[in-house]
């Protein structure tokens, strides 16, 4: 007997039919599935085409382009003009705000197109984060940049595996596996596991020393109380931390030995890389807070490449971190 999994077209208009929404929002998933499905592609050929090395341009964050960096950037807008239902786009790759269609437009989309692009050369895992924002069907549309708290949907391809996790507000977080067919199949229901036996903890420990005293006291008390792991690419360590429960932690960075290199307001990208999986996580049963035990997704963004810290996880221990942010 031929068993067949439930398909993420048929979950998603399922989904939109139970709400009494529009099918709008599949055209747009839709076109975020393509665009995946052919970064995955590129991924895969990249030693064969020449598309792992540098691309010697330097981007808006002052780091370094890798070649597939630009290359997923020029898929996913390509897939998101296709639909003819985006306002504006907002990637990690672009300087700018890139209009798209600002007359006839639904939505707005943050991305980042290859999260962790320096594990590529090396065969690790990378992701794709996008959270989408709708516009205002009541009135006039200001195009204000939105606070993760009014993204209606947030999710995370892990390239190469053929994972695919996306939260709808207030409908929970969704896994779905690539089949052989290269759809993307069995959705299953993500939420936090309460049993902190398979809690972990994920945070780049070589940068210990230079987190705020606070924050190196609250990890040297409970750092042997969890399993430890880190990956040092946020969709892969979210991926597990979503699983597995504990929480993924990018402290700021406010004690290097070279005041330079400190990083007081966070590193991660807020719109495109923490504001995404704090709302995952959120509909997953978890919590999510910056360097001053504010939540990420209340978080106003002031510019399209906003930085903050980020603490993500299960909510005992995200409630608990806030609590030592928030003693100055």
């Amino acid at each position: 007997m031929i068993q067949l999994e439930q398909s993420f077209l048929n979950f998603l208009l399922d989904h939109q039919e139970k709400h009494n929404r529009t099918y709008h929002f599949l055209i747009l998933m839709d076109a975020l599935v393509s665009a995946a499905k052919h970064i995955q592609h590129y991924y895969l050929t990249g030693a064969l085409k020449g598309n792992l090395g540098f691309a010697n341009t330097i981007n808006v964050q002052g780091e370094d382009v890798m070649r597939m960096d630009q290359i997923a950037h020029e898929i996913t807008i390509h897939y998101l003009k296709s639909t003819n239902r985006v306002i504006h786009a907002v990637s990690e790759e672009a300087d700018d705000i890139i209009p798209l269609n600002e007359e006839g437009g639904r939505y707005f989309v943050y991305f980042d197109p290859l999260d962790g692009s320096s594990n590529v050369a090396h065969g690790l895992p990378v992701g794709f984060l996008f959270g989408i924002a709708k516009r205002n069907l009541d009135g006039p549309e200001d195009c204000h940049l939105r606070a993760g708290k009014d993204y209606i949907a947030a999710g995370m391809f892990v390239i190469p595996t053929g994972t695919f996790t996306l939260a709808l507000k207030e409908a929970g977080t969704w896994r779905f596996h690539i089949d052989d067919t290269m759809n993307y199949v069995k959705p299953v229901s993500m939420v936090l596991p309460k049993d902190k036996k398979s809690w972990e903890l994920s945070f780049n420990a070589a940068n210990h020393s230079t987190f705020a005293y606070r924050v190196q006291e609250w990890i040297s008390e409970n750092v042997k109380k969890y399993s430890y792991r880190y990956l040092g690419a946020l969709a892969g360590d979210f991926h597990r931390t979503l699983s597995n429960g504990g929480m993924f932690m990018y402290p700021a960075i406010v004690n290097h030995p070279n005041p330079t290199k400190n990083r007081p307001e966070g590193k991660l990208r807020l719109m495109y890389e923490a504001a995404v999986v704090a709302f995952m996580c959120r509909e997953a049963g978890g919590d999510a807070v910056d360097e001053t035990g504010t939540p990420i997704l209340e978080i106003q963004p002031k510019s399209q490449h906003q930085r903050t810290a980020l603490y993500v996880g299960s909510k005992p221990l995200v409630d608990e971190i806030a609590e030592v942010l928030k003693k100055r």
